[in-house]
């Protein structure tokens, strides 16, 4: 049987007890109904676990004693951004929620010229980053993903660092053939980058191209936006990650 998962930041843990907070202290009592003297494990979001006996559940700051300290290898050893555009409705939760689960360090979302939503609220924000915690702890991942407040498109290209992979629908090539180019060098950083439902603005695309982004194509099939980043996510895992 599984045990339950909890995160607490590393300043509430001390050599012998873990403070839950009160979101989390709420969950263990309220929702799971777990007495004390259950078994739980808790992670920090640095890549720590613990293993731990709940010592008392209080509404505010259960406590858990620590029985155990591991560092299980669960963090793929591609460091990977994904920087999407914004969407409409819930589907940048969902785009959060898998890119979590398929193993990103950091989700950036992007204002672009033709993005239906063009600015984010503080509550949409702190919403990623509950949904990017919560996916966390169900697929058993050991370090947060860091989900930044909303930045300007050419922003993000202009202080680009890593290898990028900038999806199109036009004038790009298969990842077959990045990958072919690559070959020599594979990537331990990247950056996917994933337009809005309206397509990338000219001035984008240009930007793109002179920071040295590689444009790729995901074939002859127009894919919705809010899947084409997971798509992208999945096959750079299965190539330079650990899928």
């Amino acid at each position: 049987m599984s045990l339950h998962r909890f995160y607490a930041p590393p300043e509430a843990i001390d050599e012998s007890v873990i403070r839950l907070d009160e979101r989390e202290s709420h969950h263990l009592r309220h929702v799971l109904r777990l007495k004390p003297g259950a078994r739980v494990l808790v992670f920090d979001g640095t890549g720590v676990e613990y293993e731990g006996i709940v010592l008392e559940t209080p509404e505010r700051c259960a406590s858990v004693g620590i029985r155990m300290r591991t560092t299980p290898t669960v963090e793929s050893p591609l460091e990977l951004t994904l920087a999407q555009a914004l969407l409409k409705g819930e589907k940048f939760d969902l785009v959060v929620q898998k890119a979590t689960e398929l193993g990103v360090h950091r989700i950036i979302p992007l204002l672009t010229r033709h993005a239906v939503i063009g600015t984010s609220s503080p509550q949409r924000l702190e919403r990623w980053r509950r949904i990017a915690l919560e996916a966390a702890k169900q697929s058993r991942r050991t370090r947060l993903v860091h989900v930044e407040e909303p930045q300007r498109m050419l922003d993000v290209l202009e202080k680009m660092r890593a290898p990028a992979l900038f999806c199109v629908e036009r004038e790009g090539v298969s990842l077959r053939e990045i990958a072919a180019r690559w070959s020599d060098a594979p990537p331990h950083q990247l950056i996917v980058f994933v337009g809005p439902e309206g397509g990338w603005a000219d001035e984008e695309i240009e930007t793109a191209r002179k920071v040295g982004a590689a444009f790729l194509s995901l074939g002859p099939r127009i894919l919705r936006a809010e899947t084409a980043g997971l798509v992208v996510l999945s096959l750079v895992q299965f190539l330079w990650g650990d899928l």
